[in-house]
């Protein structure tokens, strides 16, 4: 089936921006403005404070507040939201309580962390986006609110949409990759799955756009770390995905917990007010992480909780997540004057604006039982998914598919037969017990064909123990073919406090893999990441590399059908992989330099000056391993050279939105079996006012390709592709030699050339 996926300083307040899109048809309803103001008149300040705080009544992701009065709070009416309490039980039996007891009879909103799936877990985030399938995330994130609004939870802390260029931070696993383009259509995606056709159906859950703004580019890689970021380049890679969700209709937006350009994101007026309010026309609410605007005083703004609250709401964040500092706060701010009761106000609009939003006062509790389980279509999407997610970075000799019959296999490694970790970091309610693992999956459709599997664990994902090393090696000489699952540890070495400053495998497993390629066997090396890691021994050594992420719940179905060719892989990167953790921050859309090294050997150490004195490593290449848009498939495709329906155009004409540009190139499967293949469509700018990246994604369609089939793929360029964040920060398309290439990834194409002319 073809699938065509169609502050900084204050003086920045002073330029002239691009007008606000429309805003989403929820945030427009005069029946919900009129009746939010009517609620609004009648609210008590304690009461409009009350819906400004957040508490957790469950499992904790940091430090607590240590409060346990929820039960009381709600009664009273002064309580907007809990997080981490699920089943119709639990948030009925609270929501009773907002509902029947207090004054007003606002509804609680009840959150969690859904961010690949609630019961049905699908692919982390970097593996769905792999995909490069919009629609199937759109499904994936259908089923997902489908399940949590059964349970009560009507408010996802997803989808996080911060570009992520480092591969140390364990965050990267939550996103999208490294790219505005596709993390924009990938993050938009995610809020049409979550919030559904309407917003007040009753298996919608609202969005919550994170982590506001440039978490991913952490210094160092290091969580909760400091960004710096010039603003052109804020606007130009990391606020576009943010903007797509507003585009989208995402009902709320969460504030990061980094300082960004010396202002704690938390308490960052030009980002929350100044670009999310103003500029873009964001009518939903902003709640904090995890006790971020508490942050505050370690970051050094504030020097106590009072002051931290007033300088968070005054910037814009609407809802306190767990720092117990708008509950204890805002009201003595407000009759002290510092804070005015309508900044309170407007707060209080933007929550209740939601709730209406979401149908909560008309069905503030769940009707009917959750099924306990999963459903068939269900995992049948989840298993989908994952098979499209898998990366083949290497297929030496045709290693793969597998020939299994009458042949045994081994399988040996701490991932093959680990149902946990196959969930990944953030499963919310995923159950270990709905796990099909890859040796189960595998061992079954083997033994079909009259072969047979060898299991062996080897050592533990951290082992430092060679004990099992023996049992290892003795099944893959007594096997025709050894498949190795190695990698991280989700929980521990994935997401949030993930952090990783070596990027190699953990513990022993290098060891155990080169104890295993001694034996001279041929073998499958399957990865689970929640990350790209360096990986240079196995590309040198091993036949056959399989990046499969953690793939949820049908992880090991779906791996089978890849490995045994019932499937065939069709993943591409959204990251760049690469050959040491030196080079990172790594990726491909980066800046030329002056002295760039394009024609010296970088494969070796410098033997000349002007082999040295260009911007290069004396000790290992420039180039990622593995780039972005890599991946591979069990057949060949070959692209025709990049055509364009004209070599000049008008500045001025695309500016106006009059013209546009028709890129175009054939692909043909030139292999013997049938190919998904993602077609990438890359621009490059020069002679403009700033340095433009050497290349620039604009575009991808999936094609499926029969053995000798071929397909025009046709792509367009106007306005929206073109224009950049000029000298002078104006959006526009300038003048320009334009370079566009359709590819199969961000290295490869054959060009086609165009002058856009002033």
């Amino acid at each position: 089936m073809m699938r065509m996926i169609r502050v900084v300083l204050s003086v920045l307040a002073l330029i002239s921006f691009a007008v606000a899109q429309p805003s989403p048809a929820w945030t427009n309803d005069p029946q919900i403005e009129s009746r939010v103001e009517q609620l609004l008149k009648q609210m008590t300040l304690d009461e409009k404070v009350g819906q400004l705080v957040q508490y957790s009544a469950g499992a904790p992701t940091g430090p607590g507040t240590g409060r346990t009065d929820y039960k009381k709070l709600a009664a009273q009416g002064l309580l907007g939201s809990l997080s981490n309490i699920t089943g119709a039980s639990d948030t009925n039996a609270m929501q009773k309580l907002a509902v029947e007891k207090s004054r007003l009879h606002i509804p609680l909103l009840f959150g969690l962390d859904v961010i690949h799936g609630y019961r049905t877990e699908f692919p982390v985030p970097l593996g769905l986006s792999a995909t490069w399938d919009p629609a199937l995330v759109e499904r994936a994130s259908r089923v997902a609110a489908k399940e949590a609004s059964r349970a009560g939870v009507r408010w996802t802390f997803s989808p996080m949409v911060d570009i992520a260029r480092d591969a140390r931070w364990g965050r990267i696993v939550e996103g999208a990759g490294e790219d505005p383009y596709l993390g924009s259509a990938i993050a938009a995606a995610y809020v049409r799955g979550y919030q559904g056709a309407k917003l007040s159906d009753p298996d919608s859950i609202a969005a919550c756009s994170k982590h506001f703004v440039g978490y991913g580019a952490a210094e160092g890689g290091r969580d909760y770390n400091t960004a710096e970021i010039p603003v052109r380049l804020l606007r130009q890679v990391y606020l576009p995905p943010f903007q797509a969700t507003v585009d989208a209709g995402s009902a709320t937006f969460m504030s990061a917990f980094e300082a960004l350009n010396e202002v704690p994101a938390s308490a960052n007026a030009f980002t929350l007010t100044q670009v999310l309010r103003k500029e873009w026309g964001f009518k939903g609410f902003v709640v904090s992480d995890w006790n971020s605007i508490g942050e505050l005083i370690p970051q050094g703004v504030a020097n106590s909780g009072e002051v931290a609250a007033g300088k968070a709401l005054l910037a814009g964040v609407d809802m306190d997540m767990e720092s117990n500092l708008y509950g204890p706060n805002l009201a003595a701010l407000v009759k002290s004057g510092v804070v005015p009761e309508s900044v309170i106000d407007e707060s209080v609009r933007r929550v209740l604006r939601v709730k209406f939003a979401l149908g909560l006062f008309e069905r503030p509790y769940v009707e009917g039982k959750a099924p306990d389980g999963i459903a068939p279509q269900d995992l049948e999407t989840a298993r989908q998914a994952a098979e499209e997610s898998f990366v083949l970075l290497k297929n030496e000799g045709g290693t793969l598919p597998l020939k299994a019959n009458g042949k045994t296999i081994a399988l040996i490694g701490p991932l093959a037969d680990d149902a946990g970790q196959m969930l990944g970091s953030w499963s919310a309610k995923g159950n270990p017990k709905d796990v099909v693992t890859l040796r189960a999956a595998l061992t079954k459709q083997v033994e079909a064909t009259q072969g047979h599997v060898l299991y062996a664990k080897g050592t533990e994902i951290m082992g430092a123990s060679d004990s099992g090393f023996s049992d290892a090696v003795g099944a893959a000489r007594k096997s025709d073919i050894v498949v190795l699952a190695l990698g991280e540890d989700a929980f521990w070495m994935t997401g949030e406090a993930g952090s990783r400053a070596h990027l190699d495998l953990p513990g022993n497993q290098q060891q155990l893999l080169e104890a295993i390629a001694a034996t001279g066997k041929p073998v499958v090396l399957v990865v689970f990441s929640g990350r790209p890691l360096v990986l240079n021994w196995a590309a040198q050594h091993v036949p056959a590399i399989l990046e499969a992420w953690f793939p949820g719940v049908q992880a090991g179905p779906a791996l089978a059908n890849v490995l045994l060719g019932v499937s065939s892989p069709s993943g591409r990167l959204t990251v760049s992989f690469p050959r040491a953790v030196g080079q990172e921050p790594l990726y491909y859309n980066h800046f030329n330099t002056g002295r760039p090294a394009d024609r010296a050997d970088l494969s070796r150490p410098p033997k000349a000056n002007d082999e040295k004195f260009v911007s290069r490593y004396v000790d290992e290449q420039n180039s990622a391993l593995y780039p972005f848009g890599f991946g591979l498939t069990y057949s060949s495709v070959s692209y025709s050279p990049t055509t364009v329906s004209a070599t000049t155009l008008g500045a001025k004409d695309l500016n106006a939105g009059t013209v546009k540009l028709t890129v175009l190139a054939e692909v043909r499967n030139t292999g013997t079996r049938a190919a998904d293949e993602v077609v990438q469509l890359y621009i490059r700018q020069t002679g403009t006012s700033i340095v433009r990246p050497v290349r620039e994604l604009k575009g991808f369609r999936r094609v499926t390709l029969a053995p000798g089939q071929s397909q025009k793929v046709e792509f367009t360029l106007g306005r929206e592709e073109l224009r950049f964040w000029n000298i002078e920060l104006k959006n526009v398309v300038e003048p320009a030699q334009l370079t566009v290439w359709v590819a199969p990834d961000s290295t490869q194409g054959k060009p086609a050339q165009v002058t856009i002319a002033p």
